[in-house]
């Protein structure tokens, strides 16, 4: 049996070329915020930083809570948006930038509210930046996101 070649319409039907990018970024991003997660859940069970978070001020225990519950959001709607993705739904185009919106306001509320340096968090603001920048116009207009995400 001889196979047929893939015509340009099957093609399109996969996830492939530059979509692959956004799907590593997606993966990259649920391993990030896993490692932000374990990090905050060792401040829970270490001693020490469990007494450090009890005993400072009310704004910072607040922030720090604020913290984690952004930590989760944004991991939950990760691994929501990998699922679709991976299902190529139709709705993941518009998801997918609602996602790179809200990891733009993420690094903001960092730049902003963070007690880091400067550098970092303008750093930390320009890697959100840029892929916002580069992949909503991608998603909005182009044919191979229009194709694959059909379901």
């Amino acid at each position: 049996m001889s196979q047929q070649p893939l015509s340009r319409e099957t093609e399109y039907q996969r996830i492939g070329g530059w979509l692959l990018a956004p799907l590593a970024y997606l993966i990259v991003t649920l391993l990030s915020v896993a490692l932000t997660l374990a990090l905050y859940s060792m401040a829970l069970f270490v001693p020490e930083s469990r007494e450090y978070l009890i005993s400072n001020s009310q704004a910072f225990t607040l922030q720090w809570y604020f913290s984690v519950v952004t930590a989760l959001a944004m991991g939950a709607f990760t691994i929501v948006l990998l699922m679709q993705f991976c299902k190529r739904l139709r709705s993941v185009p518009k998801l997918f930038t609602i996602w790179l919106l809200f990891s733009v306001l993420l690094a903001v509320k960092a730049f902003a509210f963070s007690p880091v340096n400067d550098d970092m968090a303008v750093r930390n603001l320009l890697l959100a930046l840029l892929p916002a920048a580069l992949l909503v116009p991608y998603f909005k207009r182009s044919r191979r996101v229009k194709g694959t995400f059909t379901e």
